[in-house]
């Protein structure tokens, strides 16, 4: 019988550590600042804290103590709970993502966590696990989903094929490295982010709060008085600002992205980042459901793109970062690499634009926030360069913007049916591009409301598999491709595999 394991003691150590954070500036606060305060609200804010402090730590210690774990040949077991026995069972085919991360916290202790994602809510998870122990537990899951392919061990050896081990070192050995960034892909990423620009706001957070505390703008205000009437002191302090900025800029690019690897085998996707907090995903390339490409306005000037993959898996706090290839990649090596890591995929550049008649329901059709907020500048009137009757600027302004962005969404606006694969394209100052198998797609819809019942018009979408679950759709197309739409979901049956 498999024995039952407590989690990592270090668990309730990291649970500590993010309590200590979120307390912090209440800490300085009432046992710092306010230290020789006899306020009675300081006496009672004191008070509610040792409680909320010892509940805290009291919770974490017992839920250490009663969660438990195991792995058998087949599954995880996780139990929980004092009173209310809770347990929880996930066999490994449901398994569809691996990701691990490893903070500054992991690298400390030696150890990192690791996270078994599948198709639903649930998630196998270890905040805090040796690494030795993540490795041995990823290995084991990797070895029996690869041994069901046989029925027995035994029965491989008569067949002449390899053993279970012997196919995991094949495919870890037939990986191959397609993209890490240069120390120019770097420098590019940390302008294209914009991320240089992060720095201001966190200096004003961080002086809000401690402004909250200490009252800083009384306490300096002869001082600062006096740099606002001296122009080369703002221009130092600007220039100063400028490089921290840049540095800034540089330097969270390099800790992201500096050790940025992606690479394949032939069955999983593997994605590492990060410099002192790194972070691993590794996905199944039969779990992917479908491929999307996104530009912003930034980046389509740059010719550059960001390949996101749509996996059945919850990705957990970080699927936004995770699940992108890189998102700063080369319109065209971005195509290649679609090319190398999923073959089975295909990507057609050539695809249908939509008809005039589009471009006109779209003008045409009224838009409410311009209505709300043209109604709103009428009954305030808010003055603009001392002229209070130049509010209309504003809502003209508004409904050049909205024209212009439907227009830019119509000429960006994309479509085709290709054999199995199906692609839209959508956006306008911002683009994406959805590729999809027909098998991957688990609904189809085809809407047409009044205006376009009259000009042959109809709105398509489909749902993917994915956490949570993916819409994407095109509106306005020919009522002809929303007809032939469901004659080619209609070849679905002969290539859906049941799980």
């Amino acid at each position: 019988m498999i024995q039952l394991k407590r989690y990592n003691p270090l668990t309730m150590l990291l649970d500590l550590w993010g309590l200590a954070k979120n307390a912090f500036f209440l800490v300085i606060f009432l046992f710092v600042l306010k230290s020789g305060s006899e306020s009675t609200f300081i006496k009672y804010g004191r008070i509610a804290f040792y409680l909320f402090v010892g509940i805290t730590v009291s919770s974490i210690i017992l839920k250490w103590f009663t969660r438990k774990y195991k792995v058998d040949s087949s599954s995880f077991y996780m139990y929980k709970g004092l009173f209310n026995k809770f347990e929880q069972t996930v066999p490994f085919t449901k398994i569809h993502n691996v990701q691990r991360r490893t903070t500054l916290f992991h690298r400390i202790f030696g150890g990192t966590s690791i996270t078994f994602e599948t198709g639903t809510d649930t998630a196998v998870k270890f905040d805090v696990i040796s690494r030795k122990e993540a490795n041995r537990i990823e290995i084991h899951v990797k070895r029996m989903t690869l041994d069901k392919a046989t029925t027995d061990q035994a029965d491989s050896d008569e067949m002449g094929q390899p053993h279970t081990d012997e196919k995991i070192v094949k495919l870890d050995s037939a990986r191959t490295i397609h993209f890490k960034p240069t120390r120019k892909d770097v420098l590019k990423a940390s302008f294209t982010s914009l991320s240089f620009l992060i720095l201001i706001p966190l200096v004003t957070s961080f002086y809000s709060k401690i402004n909250d505390i200490v009252n800083v703008e009384d306490k300096a205000e002869g001082f600062l008085a006096s740099i606002m009437n001296s122009w080369w002191v703002i221009t130092i302090l600007v220039v100063i600002l400028i490089i921290a900025s840049i540095t800034f800029g540089i330097v969270r690019a390099f800790l992201k992205y500096g050790k940025y690897e992606i690479s394949s085998d032939h069955e999983r996707i593997y994605i590492t980042k990060g410099v002192v907090d790194e972070s691993a995903f590794t996905i199944e390339k039969d779990k992917v459901q479908a491929i999307e490409i996104t530009q912003s306005l930034m980046k389509r000037l740059l010719g550059l793109a960001e390949i996101k993959l749509i996996s059945a898996g919850s990705l957990g706090e970080d699927a936004l970062d995770t699940n992108s290839l890189y998102p700063f990649l080369p319109v065209g090596r971005a195509y290649e690499m679609i090319s190398e890591i999923l073959p089975s995929y295909e990507v057609t550049q050539t695809m249908e634009r939509l008809p005039k008649k589009s471009l006109w329901i779209r003008l045409l059709k009224p838009s409410w926030i311009w209505i709300i907020a043209t109604a709103a500048l009428l009954y305030f009137k808010p003055p603009i360069i001392n002229h209070t009757h130049s509010w209309w600027i504003l809502s003209a302004g508004l409904l050049i913007f909205i024209i212009v962005s439907r227009f830019l969404d119509y000429m960006n606006t994309r479509y085709i049916l290709n054999g199995k694969f199906m692609q839209f394209k959508t956006g306008s100052l911002q683009t994406e591009l959805f590729v999809s198998k027909r098998e991957k797609v688990i609904e189809v819809k085809v809407t047409r409301n009044k205006f376009q019942q009259l000009l042959g018009l109809a709105s398509i979408g489909t749902i993917n598999r994915a956490k949570p679950v993916h819409h994407t759709g095109i509106k306005d197309v020919p009522v002809e491709l929303a007809d032939s739409f469901y004659t080619w979901y209609a070849g679905r049956t002969k290539e859906i595999k049941i799980e």
